[in-house]
């Protein structure tokens, strides 16, 4: 299979996913425990409408579904995956009208947890929104 395929597979089975979908996200790479997903900035996802900041759940949402892709595309080959636990520490709010992208890597596997890392930045891509560590179950 090649990139271009997984990388359209891994986009559907987002699209499958209501949350996911109704924010809006774009597989935008996937590699070997590896995952870049991005959503753009909406209106009805500000939290705080004199700021027109993004809700941090919407970011939070974002960072674990990135997190569970990178996990679902290691090399080991999961059958599934759901969080365990998904630490996040927001640096600044994302600055409003500009897409939002999460990287994440799936650093280090045992037979039944994955750990993955992972950020989020804006357009500014220099200065993060957060970052994020957690595990996830490993279901072969």
């Amino acid at each position: 299979m090649t990139d271009r395929d997984q990388t359209r597979i891994a986009q559907q089975f987002i699209e499958a996913i209501p949350h996911a979908r109704a924010l809006g996200m774009r597989v935008d790479a996937l590699g070997e425990g590896t995952a870049t997903i991005s959503m753009p900035w909406a209106e009805h996802l500000v939290g705080d409408p004199r700021s027109g900041v993004v809700h941090g759940g919407v970011v939070s949402a974002l960072m674990d579904t990135c997190c569970g892709a990178a996990v679902m595309s290691h090399p080991a080959g999961p059958a599934s995956t759901a969080t365990i636990d998904l630490r996040i520490d927001y640096m600044r709010a994302a600055r409003q009208g500009q897409r939002i992208t999460a990287t994440a890597e799936c650093y280090h596997m045992t037979r039944t947890v994955a750990f993955v890392r992972a950020i989020a930045l804006d357009e500014d891509d220099g200065n993060p929104v957060a970052a994020a560590t957690g595990a996830f179950t490993v279901e072969g």
